[in-house]
């Protein structure tokens, strides 16, 4: 592996979750393996989970983990190829990336998208331009497009949750929201269960939420969640925003938070949700408070998901 931005750098996921599982059982394991390294975690936006789950693994490593808030402490960052920067920016990525990554042996970069203009979003331009000019590799902990983290989260929660002896539904639905969110999350869901291959898979949003086909090729779209959730063993519960309306809300009839009465059609499904949460807009209480509810699981195993990550990415360095 020599960057993690998406599923397409893994080799084998199974291998990889694995990998987790075996740092959830022994967290220092490879105490060693970062000894005398340094990460860099580099945030152009908030974060709870991704931040103190990502140091904690660097710990777990032997390495010294440093966070940098780039959007607060840092200077504005330009990234245009010739730019004459007589404006508001003040460094350019092509003379940060090199340098940061003469500090560090990885980097970790945190990025958001804009919501305004979907091909300057779906381009990248932050983590792209980061692997083109730091010369060591780069870890995604959120992207404009994808939140490959995450999906690993989710892979090895339902690793750890699968029903035995057949092949179990998973279900992701869109929620409401009382703002436009960015599709990461879900496409990195879709994109990752696609390739793991090991469910059926449904995605289940209103009209004018369909995410960008690259990453739902191969799940059944629908656009009657009840349906969808029928028979349902995973509940993976997101909102996001409009891909072809680009950060629109268009307007939904109906009701779409999943509560314990839709929950009743499904075969006793585990909830899932990222994290945060808005309570009883995207998800009502009791079903989040339901024994059923994956939710402080799956913010746990965010640890091991990028123990397993930084662990492979020590190897190769």
């Amino acid at each position: 592996m020599k960057n993690f931005i998406s599923v397409n750098d893994v080799e084998n996921i199974d291998a990889l979750v694995a990998k987790a599982l075996h740092f959830k059982e022994s967290p220092l394991a490879n105490i060693n393996l970062g000894k005398n390294k340094k990460i860099g975690l580099l945030f152009l936006n908030p974060s709870l989970r991704t931040r103190i789950s990502t140091q904690i693994a660097a710990q777990n490593l032997g390495t010294e983990a440093i966070v940098f808030n780039i959007d607060k402490e840092g200077w504005a960052l330009e990234f245009a190829e010739g730019a004459i920067m007589n404006g508001t920016t003040v460094e350019h990525v092509k003379d940060a990336a090199p340098l940061l990554g003469t500090y560090f042996n990885i980097i970790c970069i945190r990025t958001f998208p804009s919501l305004k203009n979907r091909s300057d979003d779906y381009a990248e331009t932050v983590i792209n331009a980061f692997i083109k000019y730091a010369g060591v590799p780069i870890v995604s902990l959120e992207s404009a497009t994808l939140h490959p983290l995450q999906s690993l989260t989710d892979i090895i929660t339902i690793k750890e949750n699968m029903p035995e002896g057949r092949r179990p539904k998973i279900v992701l639905s869109w929620a409401p929201h009382i703002k436009p969110l960015p599709q990461c999350v879900a496409n990195s869901f879709a994109q990752w269960i696609n390739k793991w291959g090991q469910a059926d898979f449904v995605i289940t949003h209103p009209d004018g939420y369909a995410l960008d086909t690259q990453f739902t090729e191969g799940a059944e779209i629908s656009h009657h969640q009840e349906e969808a959730l029928a028979n349902a063993d995973f509940v993976y519960v997101k909102n996001w925003s409009s891909y072809n309306n680009y950060g629109a809300m268009p307007p939904v009839t109906g009701n779409w938070m999943p509560d314990a009465k839709k929950m009743a059609i499904t075969n006793q499904a585990k909830i899932m949700h990222c994290l945060p949460v808005r309570r009883n807009v995207e998800l009502s209480d009791e079903v989040l408070d339901s024994p059923d509810s994956l939710v402080t699981q799956q913010g746990s195993n965010r640890v091991w998901a990028a123990q397993a990550v930084l662990a492979e990415l020590l190897q190769s360095i």
